[in-house]
């Protein structure tokens, strides 16, 4: 069968000049058929320019006589034969050759120019004939050959894909195991890292977990107090400190004056940072020295002869010298009343409700706010931080008449954000300037330059007048949290706030704490305050020191979580 030959079929004259080729035996086939025509040509002229019996006429005889075997194969072999035909022909080819090169040997004188040599021309005959058989009767009697040429050709093509193909795969699957290994690396020095980082972060967390366990056990002694430290002035007028139990009684006291109200919050800080950890000397004192040792500042505790330290029993209920009055007014509305066993009104709930029950629930609300609500000092002005309904903190400036005369206007996700919000009115409410935004022709303030804010007044939709502060980047620092009937009232506030705000001392408030202040008429006063600004109750009336106002509160605390209930 014909086979490829890719060189000849890339290049060459044949192709550039005839076509590509489909076999290398159909180039081969061209060229043998060219070199016989060329044979018989160079015979014809050799015999036409020689003589007759001479050596060079029989050269032309034999060039002449294989021009048709040459020709005859150059037109077989282009077949599309099988490897039978193309060697059968080749053999043809070689006989006639054979005979050829017999004849040139013996001419001129072995051979007969009448008869010739019967031999020879029989050899050159059978090579002939095998060239013929090979062209006309081998074809007919095998299959065809181009369907399986094309079929194997197609195949080589489609292998020589293929392998090509897995070739490229190859160098992707061996650069991607290349990738792999430098990320397999990279990964294992990570989890190296990683496990270094754990050990560490194992060690942080037992450190974490120790310093988390001493702060439960810390906090959870101080969520187990019962006790509060109250500071006060008395009768002489020097500020002392006491420990009062929630029930009222006093487990420790200062036993002496001081000389001014920070040397005795250093003294209570004092015993607060040593007591817990104190050890317990026990001093044999006989029990009358201990009573005349014993100061005035509230009921001692029944085991207070004992040496060991007094510990208020938590069951007991607290003594009370006081009774709450439960009435109706002039005006049908209902109101109750702090009165000590000798007859004096220690407190009053300051307003009146519109139905008995409200009543009862306000006194309910002041006996659970009473016992530990905290002393707040307003000199003239100060802020209070306290924690709403929601639970969120705000902040509001109080004046000591009890009249609030700003606000947050919104609540803060911790104390330490609503300390922060108060602290940025302090710095700009003082030199804040004055606008006001929907009067074009009012004349407002020029700020001192120093602010970061300016108060604006305005008129809401009801057409009352409010104001806000407004910091330079757009936000609500406070406002006033009610309207002004005029125009000249809302400015009124502003000058009020801009004026108490910078020096204003903040305060802050638990659940509910009493303030202390001077009145219009001179006289000092107490109020309990709810968180969110309500007044739970006041003294009802003056007193002619704040010493006395503190003692006031005191005996309210000490009586009112006790105390029992009568309608009048």
């Amino acid at each position: 069968m014909a086979t490829d030959n890719k060189s000849e079929r890339d290049g060459g004259l044949y192709e550039r000049r005839i076509g590509t080729p489909k076999t290398a035996d159909e180039v081969n086939g061209y060229w043998l058929f060219g070199f016989g025509v060329l044979l018989g040509l160079v015979g014809v002229a050799l015999f036409l320019l020689t003589e007759r019996g001479t050596t060079a006429r029989g050269i032309g005889y034999a060039l002449a006589a294989l021009a048709p075997p040459f020709t005859m194969l150059g037109a077989v072999i282009r077949f599309p034969l099988r490897r039978t035909g193309t060697s059968l022909g080749y053999l043809g080819i070689a006989v006639s050759v054979l005979a050829v090169v017999w004849f040139v040997n013996i001419f001129p004188d072995g051979w007969s120019t009448t008869t010739g040599e019967t031999t020879i021309i029989a050899v050159y005959s059978v090579g002939l004939f095998l060239i013929g058989l090979a062209g006309t009767v081998v074809p007919l009697l095998s299959d065809p050959v181009y369907e399986d040429y094309e079929r194997m050709r197609g195949e080589t093509a489609a292998a020589t894909a293929t392998a090509e193909e897995t070739s490229g795969e190859l160098d992707a699957t061996r650069e991607e195991l290349e990738t792999t290994r430098e990320e397999l690396a990279a990964t294992e020095s990570e989890l190296e890292t990683a496990r270094e980082e754990r050990s560490e972060t194992k060690s942080e967390l037992e450190a974490a977990r120790g310093e988390a366990t001493a702060a439960e056990a810390a906090a959870a002694s101080l969520r187990e107090s019962k006790a509060r430290f109250e500071l006060f002035e008395d009768a002489s007028g020097k500020p002392r400190w006491r420990l009062r139990h929630r029930n009222g009684n006093v487990i420790a006291a200062s036993g002496q004056g001081y000389s001014s109200r920070g040397k005795a919050q250093q003294g209570l800080h004092s015993v607060r940072r040593n007591a817990l950890g104190a050890g317990l000397l026990r001093i044999e004192t006989p029990v009358e020295e201990a009573e005349a040792v014993a100061d005035d500042d509230g009921p001692e505790p029944e085991d207070a002869a004992e040496p060991d330290v007094a510990i208020p029993d938590e069951s007991a209920a607290p003594e009370s010298r006081a009774t709450f009055e439960l009435f109706a007014d002039n005006a049908d509305e209902w109101r109750f009343r702090l009165r000590h066993d000798n007859g004096n009104v220690v407190g009053d709930s300051g307003e009146g409700y519109a139905s008995k029950s409200n009543a009862k629930r306000a006194l309910a609300k002041l006996r659970d706010h009473v016992a530990a609500a905290d002393y707040l000092r307003i000199d003239p002005a100060a802020f209070e931080v306290f924690r709403d309904a929601a639970g969120e903190y705000r902040w509001r400036l109080v004046h000591e008449n009890g009249n609030i005369l700003a606000d947050s206007g919104e609540g803060y996700a911790s104390r330490q954000k609503a300390r922060q919000g108060l602290d940025s009115v302090r710095s700009n409410a003082g030199g804040a300037g004055l606008a006001f935004p929907d009067d074009e022709g009012a004349e407002g303030r020029a700020g001192d330059g120093e602010g970061k804010a300016t108060f604006e007044a305005y008129e809401d939709r009801g057409g009352s007048w409010r104001w806000r502060l407004v910091h330079d980047n757009g936000n609500i620092l406070a406002d006033g949290g009610e309207g002004y009937a005029s125009k000249s009232n809302a400015t009124d506030a502003v000058e009020r706030v801009g004026e108490y705000a910078p020096d204003a001392n903040a305060l802050a408030a638990g659940s509910a704490a009493f303030e202390i202040y001077e009145d219009a008429a001179e006289e000092w006063r107490w109020r309990l305050r709810h968180r969110n600004g309500n007044v739970l109750a006041d003294s009802g009336e003056g007193y002619a020191s704040r010493s006395n106002a503190v003692e006031a509160v005191t005996r309210v605390k000490a009586n009112a979580p006790g105390a029992e209930t009568v309608e009048k």
